[in-house]
């Protein structure tokens, strides 16, 4: 079959403080790889973190996901934010804690100043819990406008997070 679809790399970050964290994520991934548009590529280690600003609240556990996407960023976000809300998630409080929270890191090179989706996502440079879990799964990844991941992770060095090899998340059926 042959298809004139454009794919577009994508990088989503996942992370959960509420509930059952890791059931959380998983539902996360299953339902964004449920309808169509999201090539599964592959899913970094569980890394359990400190949150980053807001209210004193638990730690989080967060992945990132590496897709191949057909869907227009601005659709993605729409996928995200429904899942986002079929889980519960509450926006009551800036950086408060959350049952799911689903970021679109970068789609390709595309550049946005929306103020509704900012790409590449706008403080990722700054989060070693988007840094780290995307450098073990593509070494060679480009932040745009940032330079190389791996190039990156020194400015976040200092960041609590720990690699929980005790949990795992299945990859999209």
């Amino acid at each position: 079959m042959t298809t004139s679809e454009q794919k577009s790399r994508t990088v989503l970050s996942l992370g959960s403080n509420l509930g059952d964290r890791l059931d959380n994520l998983q539902e996360g991934i299953d339902a964004l790889f449920d309808a169509p548009g999201l090539d599964f590529i592959a899913i970094s280690p569980v890394y359990e973190t400190k949150p980053v600003g807001g209210p004193e609240q638990d730690d989080f556990l967060n992945v990132v996901i590496v897709a191949d996407s057909s869907v227009a960023p601005q659709s993605l976000l729409e996928r995200v934010l429904n899942i986002e809300e079929s889980m519960d998630r509450v926006r009551d409080v800036h950086w408060g804690p959350r049952t799911l929270d689903i970021d679109i890191v970068t789609v390709n090179d595309v550049t946005s100043d929306a103020p509704e989706l900012t790409l590449p996502h706008p403080r990722a440079h700054e989060r070693a819990f988007v840094l780290v879990p995307w450098a073990d799964v593509d070494p060679d990844a480009l932040l745009p406008g940032r330079g190389r991941v791996a190039d990156l992770l020194s400015a976040v060095a200092g960041q609590e997070l720990r690699r929980r090899d005790d949990l795992s998340l299945q990859p999209p059926a």
